[in-house]
């Protein structure tokens, strides 16, 4: 089908990444994202085999995050985080993706065929990309390589991982800090020199500091030492790095109700003390800046709540009186000004204090262009 004609048919809720493009941008985008003989009268993007669009969050007429792409390198995840937003929608069990490096090469052919603008490209937002059988398939070593190859057709370059050991071994390490220095004639470097954001980020998610809370919470992920140790060697090796102390969980005493997390039969996730030691690790191997995000409670795609979650759905039920618990997009979460007293607004205190930025992980996102 005509690229032209294929435009006046998207829907409206993905418009505002075709407006106020050139028309050559426009066809590229086109040419690359939507179905090429679909009979439907509107358009969704769906054409792409493994570098897929990205729309986080919202649709675009409430999110106007441009485009952008995410490699999802695997399906599912085995690190089995009892808080995991990908819960709502990650398959039963983790595995590969048939003939992924075929696909991949298939699609970063495309980009150059079509001539697509580039974008940024996060690897992985549903899937760890260094999760063990990352040990025995090196598809994301793969599809590192290959980002690096066309790295004409990317912006920033943005790796999200519980597992930084793996990630800063050399043949990885080596990618990663290639990725975050990109030839001098980039069409990036305007935005990143505006911004000062790293044309590439190994995003570390680490919201513990203790042992006993991560094994709780994150029951199959690596321990906080092992991705200590990592964090340090990325940073060693070059690579630029983003701690995600991510998700924030209420504290004891919890202040709305004045009874102990134990209460609830949950384990205590952070102390204060915990994230100031968290935010100190930031400053200490030269963080870009910190994200973070309150803890929602998701609801499984299969089967019900963890006993862990139900219990902290009871906690964020007691915590949210007078109100009620919001229901939105699949998950419980606290009322807006009960996350700000209980949750984030203390932490967001501990990184002003420490000079360490601190970033929603919406805002994070943007950042990244």
């Amino acid at each position: 089908m005509n690229a032209d004609k294929q435009v006046d048919r998207i829907d409206a809720r993905y418009r505002p990444v075709w407006d106020g493009v050139s028309p050559e941008h426009q066809r590229a985008l086109s040419r690359y994202f939507l179905p090429a003989r679909s009979q439907r009268t509107l358009l969704s993007p769906t054409r792409p085999r493994v570098v897929k669009w990205y729309c986080p969050f919202a649709h675009q007429e409430d999110f106007p995050s441009g485009h952008r792409y995410c490699i999802n390198v695997y399906t599912g995840c085995t690190h089995g985080c009892l808080y995991c937003y990908a819960a709502g929608y990650w398959p039963k069990v983790a595995a590969r993706k048939q003939r992924f490096a075929q696909q991949l090469a298939k699609d970063l052919a495309d980009l150059d065929a079509f001539d697509v603008p580039p974008a940024a490209v996060h690897l992985s937002n549903s899937t760890d990309p260094f999760q063990p059988m990352e040990l025995r398939h090196r598809d994301t070593l793969c599809a590192l390589e290959g980002v690096l190859a066309t790295r004409h057709r990317f912006t920033t370059v943005t790796v999200l991982t519980r597992n930084p050991l793996l990630a800063a071994r050399p043949e990885y390490a080596r990618l990663l800090a290639a990725l975050a220095r990109p030839a001098s004639d980039h069409p990036g470097w305007p935005s990143w020199n505006e911004s000062g954001f790293p044309p590439a980020v190994v995003e570390v998610s680490l919201p513990f500091w203790r042992e006993e809370a991560a094994r709780f919470w994150d029951p199959r992920a690596p321990g906080v030492k092992t991705r200590v140790a990592g964090i340090r060697r990325l940073a060693e090796a070059g690579v630029p790095v983003v701690l995600r102390i991510d998700p924030l969980f209420p504290r004891e005493p919890a202040n709305g109700i004045g009874v102990s997390l134990a209460a609830f039969g949950l384990e205590q996730p952070q102390t204060l003390e915990d994230l100031r030691a968290l935010v100190s690790l930031a400053q200490e191997v030269g963080a870009h800046h910190v994200v973070y995000s309150a803890a929602k409670v998701v609801r499984p795609r299969f089967g019900g709540l963890p006993p862990a979650m139900v219990a902290l759905r009871d906690l964020y039920a007691r915590l949210a009186e007078p109100k009620r618990l919001e229901w939105s997009g699949g998950s419980w979460r606290l009322p807006r000004e009960t996350i700000e007293r209980e949750i984030t607004g203390p932490f967001k205190n501990l990184c002003g204090e420490a000079g360490v930025r601190a970033m929603f992980c919406m805002e994070s996102l943007l950042a990244a262009r």
